[in-house]
């Protein structure tokens, strides 16, 4: 049957007994003004989600903390990750926002940047500092570890510095339609 996803829900986290029909979905969503849905499908593997992460960060610990992580997390990845990968990041926010923001970033296209100079910045640079790891396509070696990093930040409490990195192999497969 062309189209259909392999079934690999399980009911229970620890029984793992099969749903058999991929159910029950991960909804996020938010309620906006308008006459209109945007909606974002993205359907994930669990090899690159394995080797996400949050990291909750001290304030002191700054961008080169964040930095650090982004760099911690993608050699910890390797070639688990099933290079190229794509790398969200999410900043700020909460233990939990962080890391849907993180997730959000992988639905962003491969060639836009962050409109806010600093994260458009961070995410050339470690775009260049992920394929300088020489990790390479299928953890073979090479100059191709990361097709993109998408970063994402939002207002945090003062007390803190929450990070999350959320990997995606080469395929990051999205789709978006506004109905």
């Amino acid at each position: 049957m062309d189209g259909f996803l392999r079934k690999s829900v399980v009911k229970d986290p620890i029984l793992r007994e099969n749903t058999k029909d991929n159910t029950p979905a991960i909804i996020h969503y938010e309620i906006t003004e308008g006459d209109q849905v945007d909606i974002t499908l993205a359907p994930k593997g669990f090899g690159s989600e394995n080797m996400s992460g949050v990291f909750m960060l001290k304030p002191a610990d700054g961008i080169e903390g964040v930095k650090n992580v982004i760099l911690t997390a993608v050699k910890d990845a390797g070639p688990n990750a099933c290079p190229p990968m794509v790398v969200g990041v999410g900043i700020g926010g909460t233990f939990e926002k962080c890391a849907i923001m993180a997730k959000h970033a992988l639905t962003r296209n491969l060639n836009e940047h962050s409109d806010i100079p600093y994260v458009a910045d961070l995410e050339k640079e470690m775009l260049e500092c992920i394929n300088g790891l020489g990790i390479g396509p299928g953890g073979l070696g090479g100059r191709v570890t990361a097709l993109s990093v998408n970063v994402e930040t939002y207002p945090t409490h003062i007390a803190g510095l929450p990070v999350a990195i959320n990997i995606c192999c080469h395929v990051n497969r999205h789709a978006h339609r506004v109905l």
